[in-house]
Parts: structure tokens; sequence; C-alpha cells
């Protein structure tokens, strides 16, 4: 009888090492006679223990991590195809990892259980439950559904998914697209990747309900061309849901038709503004487009477009299977469901944490990550990508919620959390800040291009000792200027980290 072994295939851990120890598991395996079943999973989100080698056992999956190629001939004497938990490597039954058993995962309940490719893994494991439910409802009913459970986009605006659905179901046109924003550009944030890498088929389900829920038929999954992995497994993902009935003409033998196919950004951070993006899909410039008319209305191509989130989209298939309340039900206030939080930066233990809406920075930062990799004292961290607030030791006991962190002038945008330890400069991230918004600009409104060049002059006057409080005067009003008069959030929002920097960390600004 053979032992499954699962070895990872996710981009961390091959940037770990993860091909050469499955190689070599599969070596020591033949040179010892043993039979083996090696599956290439997705990762758990557990980035500080990758390669985790997992073993199948009647007692349940046992995981070894970081498992290195010069470690597996150990791992195999001590008794690695037995499920023995002498070795040091050996992190116990997967599912009893607190770092895990702590979450609550319903848009990752797959990741790293599943082969990412296999449709009868999935299928096992709830797949395409919520789409079966979906082509029995009507497209109002399959609104509703979403509308009732609370769930908001996903990627910074937190605008609720179901009254997006419901404006462009309401839109007459003959043709209607669905676009997903997979152009993740926020410092910190791998959750979109983990997605495409380890359960693409709940990307594809979720997409193809949007798809009926608004009437329609194409859709486009925008990615970032940094994700060269993420491409590979979900178009070959495409191609065997095509394959099986749930792409296509006829999804299922319903008679309905949807079509979806991958389209690679080129490496701009403004694309990933939603106006921004669906000019890059055009084939244009990736320039912000002035609202209204909002993309629900003239959108792609100038039909109505349902422009959603990895994040948001991922999660409908769990809402249409289980039912709007189910998903509803996690949560706190008006911010339901689910947030996968992304710990990055100084930290011991980065990686994924799936956790509903409620519980505190803090809690995620020291009970998950452990504190900070250097063993110094924490001293800083930004919530919500390179345009979020830095928040000091005073805020964070805040609870994971959007309009908690609103009411403070922070952002939990697509939960990217990268902190930082005593020996940051703020000053010098604030500069940085600016010199962001200097590069990624797309140049289409004076306050983002000028605001931000002139902003890391003034900064680097400040650091300079030169004429200190007129010029910390000068950058406040520079700061309020880009926020108000910005055309996207790209220049509104960059003032953010600059003030947040300002007003808690002011000594960095003086020395």
């Amino acid at each position: 009888m053979s032992t499954k072994i699962f070895v990872p295939c996710d981009t961390t851990a091959l940037a770990m090492g993860a091909d050469e120890v499955a190689a070599r598991i599969e070596a020591t395996a033949s040179a010892r006679g043993a039979e083996i079943e090696l599956v290439r999973n997705g990762s758990r989100g557990l980035f500080w223990l990758e390669p985790m080698v997992e073993v199948e056992t009647p007692a349940g999956r046992i995981a070894f991590g970081p498992v290195e190629e010069d470690d597996v001939e150990a791992l195999f004497d001590a008794g690695l195809l037995d499920g023995e938990t002498g070795h040091p490597l050996c992190q116990g039954l997967t599912e009893e990892i607190p770092f895990l058993k702590k979450q609550q995962r319903l848009t990752f309940a797959r990741a790293g259980i599943t082969d990412p490719l296999s449709i009868d893994d999935y299928r096992a494991h709830d797949g395409f439950k919520g789409l079966e439910n979906a082509l029995k409802l009507d497209a109002q009913a399959i609104v509703d559904e979403v509308k009732a459970s609370g769930l908001r986009g996903r990627g910074g605006a937190a605008f609720p998914t179901g009254i997006k659905w419901q404006t462009v179901l309401d839109a007459p046109a003959e043709q209607k697209y669905i676009v997903c924003n997979a152009d993740e550009g926020d410092s910190g944030t791998f959750a979109d990747r983990l997605v495409m890498e380890c359960d693409p088929y709940m990307l594809i389900e979720g997409m193809t309900i949007a798809g009926l829920a608004v009437g329609a038929t194409q859709g486009y999954i925008y990615l970032r061309s940094e994700y060269p992995v993420a491409h590979r497994i979900f178009d070959e993902a495409i191609a065997r849901a095509e394959a099986a009935g749930y792409l296509g003409d006829d999804i299922l033998g319903s008679g309905k038709r949807f079509d979806l196919e991958v389209r690679l950004g080129a490496g701009a951070y403004i694309c990933g503004e939603e106006t921004s993006l669906l000019e890059s899909l055009e084939g244009k410039r990736g320039l912000v487009r002035a609202k209204p008319p909002l993309p629900a209305i003239v959108g792609l191509f100038g039909k109505p477009t349902v422009v959603n989130n990895v994040l948001s989209l991922a999660a409908v298939p769990f809402i249409l299977d289980k039912g709007g309340q189910a998903y509803a039900d996690y949560g706190m206030g008006r911010s339901r469901g689910t947030l996968p939080m992304q710990l990055a930066g100084n930290v011991k233990r980065g990686g994924l944490i799936e956790l509903a809406f409620g519980a505190s920075l803090r809690e995620l930062m020291e009970d998950f990550g452990g504190g900070t990799f250097s063993d110094r004292p924490l001293r800083a961290v930004q919530v919500g990508g390179p345009l979020g607030a830095y928040l000091p030791e005073s805020q964070w006991d805040l609870p994971l919620d959007y309009e908690s962190f609103a009411a403070v002038g922070a952002v939990l945008g697509h939960g990217g959390v990268v902190m930082f330890d005593d020996t940051v400069d703020m000053a010098e991230q604030a500069r940085f800040s600016m010199e962001f918004c200097t590069v990624e600009s797309c140049g289409k409104c004076t306050p983002c291009r000028i605001g931000s060049t002139r902003g890391v002059e003034v900064i680097d006057r400040i650091r300079a000792g030169e004429n200190r409080e007129a010029n910390l005067e000068l950058l406040t009003d520079l700061c309020e200027t880009m926020l108000d008069g910005s055309l996207c959030a790209m220049g509104g929002m960059t003032p953010f980290p600059v003030q947040s920097a300002m007003k808690h960390f002011s000594d960095d600004f003086k020395r």
C-alpha cells in the first residue's frame, strides 16, 4: 500500500526549494523500495514552515517543516512514511498547528488540502456546489443571496458586492462583462496569488456565478505579470474546467454560457484601480477614468461591467453553497464574513491568516505572527498596502473592521500587514510613500503627479534640518491638497502614511 505525501507547489514553497525536496523524496523512496504517491498540493499559508511536507496517516495528515533537500534522508530514517513524529522538524497533526487551528477558513478551506488542478479533489470538498445551486436560481435570486451575505469588496474600497451586481443586472445591454482584478500589487499581500495557485476552481466558480447573476457571458482575469506560476496553473485550470463542462457554451447542460480568459498586466500599480485596469484591458495606456459614469454602467468596451477583487469573487461559491446568512454569521457590524490577512515584514511567523472580522490587530501580530523576526520591539505596522496608514502601539487593539479603521484614518484594504521593529526610521518611510506615488502615478491629475514629487523634496528638506517647521507646515498643506484634489485613490491615499508618520512618529522628522 502506498503512502500519500504532499509537497506544495505554490510560488513561496518553490522559492524555498519545494521542487528539489519533492524530487529527493521520490528518489529516496525509489531507492528504498517504498511505495509513495506524491501530491503537489497548494500551500496552507504557513510560510515560515515552507516547504511544509505532509504525510497522510490514519490519524490525519502530519506536517514536517521547514524541510530542506538535505533533510529528506533523515526524515525517512526517522519513519516519515509511518507517520512517526520523533524528528525535530515534525509539527504534529497539521490541523492542530495553533497558527492554522485558530483560523476561520471559509475562502481558504481547501487551500493546501487538495491538488489545485484536480477537479475530483475540488468536487470532493464541496466544489461547484454553489454553481449547481446558482443554475437553479434566476439572476435576481443570486444577487439577493450575495446581498444577504453582506459581502463587500476585498480590494480596498469595501463597496457592497451585491449592490454592484444589482446595478449591472439592471443595466440594459446585449453584452456584459465580469472582470477580476488580480493585479495584486500592495506590499505584503499574496492572498490573491494563493487563491489562483492553490484553489483556482474556486475563482472560476465565483466568476461563473457572477456571470449568471448579471447576465454576463465573458469574464477576464487581469493578472499581474509577476505571477508566472499563478498564470500557468490558472490557464490549465480554465482548460480543464472547459473540458469538464463548467465553462463554455453549455455550463453543466444548462444552456447557459460563460467564457473566461487571463490577460496579463505590465507592472503598473495604478492598474489595480478599476478604471485604469479597464483601460489597460482595452489595450490602452492605464490612465484613470473620471467617474461617473461608473464601470457598472459604462465599463469594459463601454458595456456594463462587474469589477471585483479575487477575494470577493472567491467568497461567492461558499455563499451560494451554504447561503448568504451562513456567511453573514461571521464578522461584526457592517463587516461580514472573513478577511484573509497577510502577515509580512519583520515578522517571525509570516503567512496567511483568515479570520472573521473583529479580531484585533495585536492578536494577529502577536498570537499568530509571534512578534518580530529580529526579536526587537515592534514599533509600527502598515496595514492596507503602500497607501495605508502607519499605526503606532496605541492603535494595535483596533478590531479588524472597515469602520473601526476608517475612524482613525486607516484602511484595511486588501489585508496586507507589514511589521517594523524599533530600528525603523519613520521619516524615511514617509518619504518612501511619496516616492512610490511619484513612480506609480498615471500622471493624469496634477495633485498626484506634481504633489508627490514636491512631497519627496519637502521631506528631504525636513530631514536635512532645512527650515524644518515651515516645511512641516508645507507638507501638511500638500497632503491636504492631494487628499482633496486627486482624481483617484492613488493620490488621494498617499497622504495617509505620510500624515500618520508625522502624527505618531514626529520625533523621526526632527532628527
